[in-house]
Formats: structure tokens, C-alpha cells, sequence
């Protein structure tokens, strides 16, 4: 390897994590959320509704919200 190969591949494997840390991992997050909030049943009737909206509208913090809060509205 010339040193402008090494330079080019490790500048790949950091966009790589980058990606994964920024897109991939809050993209899994978002669905895994959405899954648990269909599939659950919530005390208030209009619990499911508003979570889904939520997480819906803003991926990233609904779903930290949901995860955070959400899931303790729950019928066990």
C-alpha cells in the first residue's frame, strides 16, 4: 500500500462509522420503536396514536422519548 491508499481507506472506514452512527443506528431505533408502539396496548386509548405521531414526526427524539417515557404507558 502507497501511503495515499492508506490515507483513502481509513477516511472510507471513518465515513463507514460515521454513517452507521448517524443514519443506520437512529433508522433502527426508529423502526424498532414504531414495532413496540404498534404491537402494544396503552392505558389512555389515545396513547397509541399520539406515540406513533410523535415518533412519526421527529424520528430521532420520539423515539428516544418513547423509549425514555412512552414505554411506562404501557398495559403490562
Amino acid at each position: 500500500f502507497t501511503p495515499m491508499s492508506i490515507t483513502i481507506l481509513s477516511l472510507s472506514v471513518i465515513h463507514l462509522i460515521i454513517v452507521f452512527i448517524f443514519i443506520l443506528l437512529p433508522s433502527i431505533f426508529w423502526i424498532i420503536a414504531l414495532i413496540d408502539i404498534l404491537k402494544s396496548d396503552f392505558r389512555d386509548t389515545n396513547g397509541k396514536i399520539i406515540w406513533v405521531l410523535v415518533v412519526i414526526f421527529l424520528p430521532v427524539i420520539g423515539s428516544i422519548l418513547y423509549f425514555l417515557i412512552g414505554k411506562s404507558q404501557k398495559i403490562q
